[in-house]
């Protein structure tokens, strides 16, 4: 797999340069690549208590993301998933450490509480006063003795940063911080393993499983189970954390994105979060969003941690940093009316038993061709074709109870504006214009060919798409002028038509338009493979 990186033996020192060069003055790093490497804050005094963590590289934007006011006031950074040395550490608390003292932050892994211990040692036989926190919030196997520490580290960065830029006290910091360590939970889950720099990708998770309870070095997880869905995934980790907390108190939820799963299905995590069982226990979120990761691994992380009125206040206490995704009030969606003019008029609903037969026909033929239509537009689009014809076709079924069957005017309307609500993509647009344009001509007396025939039209004057376009109107044209012989020659038509798009080399309309002339030779245009597919369906 290609990666974006120089040589693997300098990512870390390049990235280090990459976060300090974009912060904005606010950061420096300490003299000795590249065995040390140690982000901090270049507006410290010394005058408060300092927080230094760390830990492999790989996690961003922990540790370095995180260096600034209000949180850490310094980084140590390892290589990748591997701990930062003895030397490295004390650096890091040497340099920013004054009277009011040092708190380490660290997560379980015996690397970092090695080093970082031994580091804390040996400053405070410089006379300094450094304290370690151990963070152990991953419930994944309960029976551990020491717990992993994973994304719940982040709360303990901000409540004790929050405290220290105040001015706490160093024993004040320790123990909320202590506390926050005692109260957080997590749980991971994962639908494939990351790739570490400059060397070969495990494939351990097949297609159709997750792993759940896997640490953030790309290390196995507990189990594999199986996945269907994100709401499926969401209710797995909910289970496991739902026996860890005490329900009846309110909780601070952070949903943390382990490097690889998209902003659109963080969000759509999000949501079964606040749909999941333990949503009344949820008061406020932090993210979605990336805040320690393992490299580009696709799977997320939930922590929760029972939040008292001054763990909030410091959670929404400001900082400048773009890593600290925000805290925020988990809400009810709350859906506003339609502008006047926007909101459609329902016709009445009638019904008519061959009309309803005929539509019903129609859609089960669109549902039915679904992957083949997905796997021929694959070939010079991007795969969806069936997919929204045939959920399209499943809404108008849906909605057919709620039709004006017995009015055939009406019911293009209707049939149009269930297209524009329902039918995702420029086909979706395109053919409700069409239905509403064979509405507006069947009103006017027009038989349904030629009602059919005008909107059309209208479609190919909005869309811009002529016969030989390679484009569903190259089946659906020359269908509609045979169909005044009957559905047999029109099916003939449109198939003829379909079939001859697989040798138009050039696409003047759609996604197609994109693709060169070897990817679309001998491949039908899946817009006119459905066309054909419906009328020749029909005159069976």
């Amino acid at each position: 797999m290609s990666q974006f990186i120089n040589k693997k033996e300098d990512i870390v020192q390049e990235a280090i340069d990459g976060v300090i060069a974009n912060s904005g003055g606010r950061l420096a790093r300490l003299d000795g690549y590249p065995h040390i490497r140690v982000l901090v804050r270049n507006d410290w005094d010394k005058s408060k208590v300092a927080l230094v963590s760390g830990g492999g590289s790989g996690h961003e934007p922990a540790h370095a993301g995180f260096v600034g006011e209000g949180m850490l006031t310094a980084a140590v950074c390892g290589d990748v998933f591997a701990s930062p040395s003895v030397d490295a550490v004390l650096a890091g608390i040497l340099a920013v450490t004054g009277e009011a003292g040092c708190v380490l932050i660290v997560k379980n892994y015996t690397g970092d509480r090695l080093n970082f211990g031994l580091a804390a040692e040996r400053a405070r036989a410089f006379g300094l006063k450094v304290e370690m926190v151990i963070v152990d919030d991953d419930i994944a196997l309960p029976e551990l003795p020491q717990a992993r520490g994973v994304a719940g580290t982040v709360f303990v960065h901000k409540i004790a940063g929050a405290l220290a830029e105040n001015g706490a006290s160093h024993e004040d910091v320790t123990a909320a911080a202590k506390r926050v360590i005692a109260g957080t939970k997590t749980i991971g889950m994962s639908l494939d393993t990351c790739t570490v720099p400059g060397a070969p990708k495990e494939d351990r998770i097949p297609d159709g499983k997750a792993e759940l309870g896997l640490g953030i070095h790309g290390e196995a997880g507990v189990e594999q189970v199986d996945y269907s869905s994100a709401k499926d995934a969401m209710a797995k980790v909910v289970e496991k954390l739902k026996s860890e907390i005490d329900l009846n108190k309110e909780h601070v939820a952070l949903l943390n994105n382990l490097g690889g799963a998209s902003v659109l299905e963080m969000s759509v995590l999000s949501h079964e979060l606040a749909q999941s069982e333990i949503a009344g226990s949820i008061k406020f979120t932090v993210g979605p969003a990336a805040m320690v990761t393992s490299l580009a691994m696709r799977g997320f992380s939930l922590s929760l941690f029972p939040a008292n009125a001054e763990d909030v206040e410091a959670l929404q206490a400001a900082t400048p940093l773009a890593a600290w995704p925000g805290v925020n009030a988990l809400a009810q969606v709350e859906v506003v009316d339609l502008p006047d003019g926007l909101k459609p008029i329902k016709p009445l609903a009638s019904d008519h038993k061959e009309t309803r037969e005929f539509l019903t026909k129609c859609c089960e033929l669109l549902i039915a061709s679904e992957a083949d239509l997905n796997a021929l537009d694959a070939k010079s689009g991007d795969g969806d074709t069936g997919s929204t014809l045939a959920g399209a076709s499943r809404a108008l079924i849906k909605a057919m109870d709620r039709l004006p069957l017995a009015d055939h005017t009406q019911l293009y309307r209707a049939i149009g504006q269930e297209l524009s609500e329902t039918m995702g993509g420029s086909s979706g647009v395109l053919l409700a214009i069409m239905f509403a344009a064979a509405g507006d001509a069947a009103s006017s007396g027009m038989t349904m060919r030629e009602a059919l025939e005008a909107g059309l039209r209208r479609m190919q004057e909005i869309g811009g798409a002529k016969l030989g376009d390679r484009t569903m109107v190259d089946a659906l044209d020359p269908a509609l002028t045979a169909l005044a012989e009957g559905l047999p020659k029109a099916a003939a038509a449109a198939r003829a038509g379909a079939n001859k798009t697989a040798e138009m080399l050039v696409a003047k309309a759609g996604r197609a338009s994109y693709i060169n002339a070897d990817q679309l030779k001998g491949h039908v245009d899946p817009g006119a493979e459905a066309v054909a597919r419906l009328f020749e369906e029909l005159s069976v």
